[in-house]
């Protein structure tokens, strides 16, 4: 909607990972350094860690994208909490191939043999796998063991295990992973953008889908803007689309920190608007309800005859419901009579139809 409005040729500001908006802040910059480092090194682990939405993968692809497709073949997979057999077949099946076989052994076999392939057509292979920290260790030591993979004195295969700051502290921690810690060539944390950087980092997304200084960022709205997302890239994103949303509904050209406040305080009250819904599920459907406890239930007035009324009132309720519990529980007590009655009615039936049929018998 409000691409039209602005006159932009795309969505500046979109939450999924393009390597088109690649934007090189000073701890991207120096994440590129580390990992071509390790693509120099030809072996062995990259490791990029950082907390949700500080654009990790956006980084690995950008990387992929300015590899040379004759010397590289790359391959990338997203893990879940898979055994190292089904992380097996998951690398399998991201090269392009076969990955259903009878047993371990015959998708080794399937996947050195490509990576042979690939090596005497002067191509090395490289591997991403995303959401590392959901390995297990025995699926890590699995990623181990295809770092065997040799050629001589050179490995076929590399790979980049990219993960949130647990995994990193797993890597390095875990008696059980030495031998893998012992291959890594190159780590790196990223870090949120730093607040000098944002201007430059909304202005390069703008300008990528024909932005024309339509709508203008002043100081104040950048400053505001930083300050709510911390210099997250994903917060930034979340934030920036809906002020640009917010800017085509209003039709606002020059956002100002008092356009950035509005648009946070409209997505508090979003988040707001979920919280009583959230709160009645998780109560239980057999607890009582004390009212004078229940946030959603004003407080009644102290003092005076207004809270003597009150009082009377809630003394007549009281004295109702307990009207209407009896008359339930003795509603309750005629059925159980009336349902009595009837077995015994039953089991006499039932006992003279089977007698008479003892009779018919004889």
């Amino acid at each position: 909607m409000y691409e039209s409005f602005y006159n932009l040729q795309g969505r500046p500001f979109q939450l999924t990972p393009d390597p088109r908006f690649y934007f090189s802040s000073r701890t991207h910059k120096k994440a590129m350094a580390y990992l071509t480092y390790g693509l120099n090194q030809g072996e062995g682990f990259i490791i990029v860690t950082g907390d949700i939405g500080t654009g990790k993968t956006t980084l690995v692809r950008h990387l992929f994208e300015t590899l040379d497709r004759n010397e590289f073949i790359a391959a990338m997979i997203v893990s879940t909490q898979l055994s190292a057999e089904d992380l097996l077949r998951s690398v399998v099946a991201a090269f392009g191939l076969d990955a259903q076989a009878e047993d371990k052994g015959q998708l080794l076999a399937r996947l050195e043999k490509y990576l042979r392939e690939q090596f005497q057509m002067g191509r090395r292979a490289l591997l991403v796998v995303d959401e590392a920290q959901n390995l297990s260790n025995a699926a890590l030591e699995e990623m181990r063991m295809l770092s065997n993979f040799q050629e001589g004195d050179k490995a076929l295969l590399q790979s980049f295990l990219v993960g949130q700051p647990e995994f990193r502290e797993r890597i390095f921690s875990a008696p059980e992973l030495e031998q893998l810690r012992q291959r890594v060539i190159a780590t790196h944390h990223l870090e949120p953008m730093e607040e000098e950087e944002l201007a430059g980092y909304i202005e390069h997304r703008l300008r990528l889908v024909g932005w024309d200084n339509d709508p203008c960022f002043t100081a104040d709205a950048v400053e505001a803007i930083y300050q709510h997302s911390a210099g997250v890239p994903r917060r930034l994103n979340t934030l920036c689309s809906r002020i640009l949303l917010y800017g085509a509904l209003e039709e606002i050209h020059t956002v100002d920190a008092e356009t950035v406040d509005a648009v946070i305080a409209d997505m508090a009250s979003d988040t707001r608007q979920v919280t009583p819904t959230s709160s009645a599920i998780h109560r239980p459907a057999t607890a009582p309800v004390n009212l004078q406890n229940d946030p959603s239930v004003p407080l009644e007035r102290s003092g005076g005859s207004g809270a003597k009324e009150s009082s009377s009132g809630k003394s007549a309720e009281k004295d109702k419901e307990k009207e209407e519990m009896q008359d339930r529980i003795n509603q309750l007590e005629n059925m159980m009579k009336s349902q009595d009655e009837t077995l015994k009615q039953l089991t006499s039936l039932m006992a003279q139809l089977a007698g008479g049929g003892e009779k018919d018998d004889k």
